[in-house]
């Protein structure tokens, strides 16, 4: 889609994947071919649990389930929302995440109804 902005007429762009500049997350860049032509678009892999997805598939995810006493485990499921760049992924994801320890309080802070 960006390429047509940079003047080519071609519309056939194959694109590869998001390739980091360093390590395995964080800013990169994707290589794309057209014919003869051939482009190279900045990009972004996320540096936190996402990353096992990639940067081009994009899911909708459901709250976070319970927490399993046998795993210490609460999981949560995601089906695909968009699929980038012709990118191949998984129609639904599974993730998973340690369960808190600490009780969260929901009170954010007290108030007393006066009457006359």
């Amino acid at each position: 889609e960006k390429a047509k902005k940079d003047g080519s007429k071609c519309e056939d762009w194959r694109w590869g994947p998001c390739v980091p500049n360093s390590k395995d997350c964080g800013l990169g860049y994707r290589e794309g071919t057209c014919k003869d032509e051939s482009k190279k678009l900045k990009c972004k892999i996320p540096c936190n649990w996402k990353k096992k997805f990639g940067a081009d598939c994009k899911y909708k995810f459901e709250s976070w389930g319970g927490c399993s006493a046998q795993t210490g485990l609460k999981t949560r499921s995601g089906i695909l929302k968009k699929a980038l760049y012709n990118a191949q992924c998984e129609e639904i994801v599974s993730v998973t995440k340690p369960c808190s320890s600490k009780i969260k309080s929901k009170s954010k802070g007290q108030f007393s109804l006066l009457t006359s």
